[in-house]
């Protein structure tokens, strides 16, 4: 287990350097500059600022630069929010979005496990049917679309929940749900059909030759490996969440690092956006490390190389 720990690290070096040189040098190609947009800027203030932030260096010593930085743990300063450094701007606004991404999170697992195993239990029945198709029907509304129905529905027309902020716990239902409907769906399909490739196994049949009620033939033999197409689908999908909710933060105006993202891509602020990629880089290779880690406990034929 730590070779395998130990080689998956080593494997993400390489990765992580590909993702900073690739972004580094799009942000720098784009049209325009982080003092463009600036209004009746002097010519020598301008020449100043990009002084100041080492803009007026060759592209290509900019880039090592940034490199010899980034290898200290530094991200840069941020060229919109000025006195705020990239990783002091990453620490304040992250926790919103990952507040958001567990509650939504929670609530696709809540919907979609269940839905899974009595679809899985009841195949090809009413309920089989109805509750796949609902599945599907998530799965095929974006969440830009999702957000602004439930808008609609739970605050214009019944005026049961707050549209915008992230104040209190009732901010926080409708982006959730936005987030969790999308992959609850995807997470009620895989259920079922792990579920339904566990319950043909012989010691599935085995279990209930010797007597084992249909309960305990699903919580005690059959619900372990039914789970694990949804437990290879967690990492990504908590980073899928997390990283999905760019649109959700900006539909529902909540202070999250997705916001932080969108207006440095706007405003062209190069640290800022290189310093989010970065972050979501690291953020889902260890994602992905610690599912990998869960799905060799639960099988143990994973472990073998």
């Amino acid at each position: 287990m730590v070779k395998f720990i130990v080689v998956r690290i080593l494997q993400a070096i390489p990765t992580l350097f590909v993702i900073a040189t690739l972004t580094f040098f799009m942000t720098r190609l784009a049209p325009g500059g982080p003092f463009d947009s600036e209004k009746n800027i002097p010519a020598e203030i301008k020449e100043k600022l990009e002084a100041h932030f080492g803009l007026e260096k060759p592209l290509h010593e900019q880039y090592f630069l940034y490199l010899g930085n980034l290898l200290q743990g530094d991200l840069g300063p941020s060229f919109k929010y000025m006195g705020w450094e990239v990783s002091e701007l990453i620490a304040k606004a992250f926790p919103v979005s990952a507040q958001l991404g567990l509650f939504s999170l929670l609530i696709a697992l809540v919907l979609g496990l269940p839905a899974g195993v009595v679809a899985a239990l009841r195949k090809n029945s009413a309920y089989d049917y109805c509750l796949m198709t609902t599945a599907m029907l998530g799965i095929c509304l974006p969440t830009f679309v999702m957000g602004p129905l439930l808008i609609l529905l739970f605050s214009s027309w019944l005026g049961w929940l707050p549209p915008l902020g992230w104040y209190s716990f009732a901010d926080m239902i409708l982006p959730s749900l936005t987030l969790g409907l999308f992959y609850g769906a995807y997470i009620a399909r895989l259920t079922r059909a792990g579920m339904l490739e566990t319950l043909n196994q012989d010691y599935i049949r085995t279990a209930r030759a010797k007597g084992a009620s249909p309960i305990r033939v699903v919580l005690r033999h059959a619900i372990k490996g039914g789970l694990l197409p949804v437990v290879t689908f967690l990492g990504p999908a908590f980073a899928g969440l997390i990283s999905g909710s760019f649109i959700i933060e900006s539909i529902f105006f909540i202070p999250g690092l997705g916001r932080f993202f969108v207006t440095a891509a706007f405003n062209r602020d190069y640290t800022m956006v290189l310093g989010t990629v970065l972050f979501y880089a690291c953020l889902i290779i260890i994602l992905n490390l610690v599912v990998d880690l869960i799905q060799a406990s639960l099988d143990p034929k994973s472990r073998e190389p």
